[in-house]
């Protein structure tokens, strides 16, 4: 029945899911006409709104970049791209490299959302190569799926920058002056319950819906093995710009001094970790394992494509958000579901609501912009811990993202396959995730 389920659901977005340029495209105008129905908002005001939210989201869209761009170059790093052949190099058969992939790009996402999305990718094109019994389109979809985690793990924007004091997106100090650190967010039981459960019953879930052979979408496997490693570079005897590439020395002195000024700040004032020191810790280790600058600087620059498409619909999705939150679409629909919570069901309805604004925002930390400023005030009125509300908003952004393709498109790029390709599988995911994580809230409120 599952795979029947999971068949339909192929079917239909290989027929109707468009690109994710042109997806982002029919949001902007979707946005645009609800915002001219429900709100007060005249045709110059929800322009003016657009044009704003573009240029409002650049530096948080840098940030990301970054994030994302860093991780690539960490994954692409011979010692980490060892250990993915290692991996992919276990499972057999469609099956056990469906749940190889799944644990492994799901707990790498966890530790940091980009580095998932790359390594899982990755490792989905070592496993193409390798089993030719499997369906690509299956694999690709499993790299991604990882993703339903991230938003409860390390590199959580929301929870990021509900930990870091004075922060523009940290809403829970703004309203009630308090800062919301891991033990909080991350480390709580209504967020790792369910999240164990997924690590446990979503590579069941795969098993039961993976196409049998005579359903499988094979790619042949020369079509995977370009060339995907930074080319060894010999160092020129007598050529000392060359030399001065290669040298090891200006790397480790560079990790050495970000090692200091972590040693020094963590002494001062403990540990802590925000979107800065995520990008940073992957900054520090992909230089450390590249070993020679050249390499790095050449794999950074490889991995800039991959951050080419978000850059292209950043933009658009800034838009959006600027329409959503100057026009007051937000406050209607996150006002909308405030309106009949309680103090059990305030962190449910507030995973529902984000599940639907990550639609139109798919951004952690833009998401939380939009829907904070009304969720945090409505907790502490009905005596919720914002906290939970505001981790009941990340959860919903990451299961959406299991049918929003705008952080499929580095999966995608790294893979060759389009947003098609993946959909299907990845609405049991999202079906599978509102299911744990909204219960989880219900649970635990």
């Amino acid at each position: 029945m599952l795979r029947r389920i999971t068949r339909l659901f192929v079917k239909y977005a290989e027929r109707y899911i468009p690109d994710p340029y042109l997806y982002a495209l029919i949001l902007t105008f979707i946005t645009a006409v609800a915002a001219y129905i429900w709100t007060p908002a005249d045709a110059a005001k929800i322009a003016a709104s657009w044009y704003d939210g573009i240029w409002a989201i650049l530096a948080f869209a840098m940030q990301m970049a970054l994030i994302l761009a860093t991780g690539v170059t960490l994954a692409e790093a011979a010692p980490v791209r060892r250990l993915l052949q290692r991996i992919a190099s276990i499972p057999s058969d469609q099956s056990r490299a469906a749940v190889v992939l799944f644990w492994t790009a799901a707990f790498a996402s966890w530790l940091n959302w980009g580095f998932g999305l790359v390594a899982g990718a990755l490792l989905a094109r070592e496993m193409g190569k390798r089993i030719r019994d499997a369906d690509f389109g299956l694999l690709v979809a499993v790299a991604y799926m990882g993703n339903i985690v991230w938003a409860s793990g390390l590199s959580s924007s929301i929870a990021l920058a509900s930990a870091t004091p004075g922060s523009a997106l940290n809403i829970i100090e703004k309203v009630t002056g308090q800062i919301a650190g891991f033990d909080r967010t991350i480390f709580t039981a209504y967020n790792l319950a369910p999240t164990i459960l997924i690590f446990c019953l979503l590579p069941l879930l795969l098993v039961a819906i993976a196409p049998p052979q005579s359903e499988m979408r094979r790619i042949d496997p020369e079509l995977l093995k370009r060339d995907e490693a930074v080319p060894d570079v010999t160092p020129t005897a007598g050529n000392f710009a060359a030399r001065i590439e290669n040298t090891p020395l200006l790397t480790l002195l560079l990790v050495a001094m970000g090692v200091f000024y972590e040693a020094v700040t963590i002494s001062r004032s403990g540990f802590s970790l925000d979107i800065d020191g995520m990008i940073f810790i992957a900054l520090m280790l992909g230089l450390l394992l590249h070993w020679r600058p050249i390499r790095y600087v050449r794999s950074f620059n490889r991995a800039a494509r991959t951050v080419g498409p978000i850059l292209l619909q950043f933009p658009l999705y800034g838009g959006i958000m600027g329409m959503m939150t100057g026009t007051g679409l937000a406050a209607v629909i996150a006002s909308g579901f405030v309106s009949f919570s309680t103090h059990q069901s305030l962190p449910f309805w507030s995973f529902i609501s984000s599940n639907i604004i990550s639609l139109f925002v798919p951004s952690g930390g833009g998401h939380w912009a939009v829907q904070g400023p009304f969720m945090v005030p409505a907790a502490v009125s009905l005596k919720v811990d914002p906290a939970l509300t505001a981790m009941a908003t990340a959860m919903g952004e990451q299961t959406a993202n299991m049918i929003q393709p705008f952080w499929a498109l580095p999966v995608l790029a790294i893979a060759g396959l389009g947003i098609r390709d993946i959909m299907g599988y990845c609405v049991m995911a999202l079906l599978l995730g509102l299911v744990l994580y909204g219960g989880a809230l219900l649970l635990f409120a």
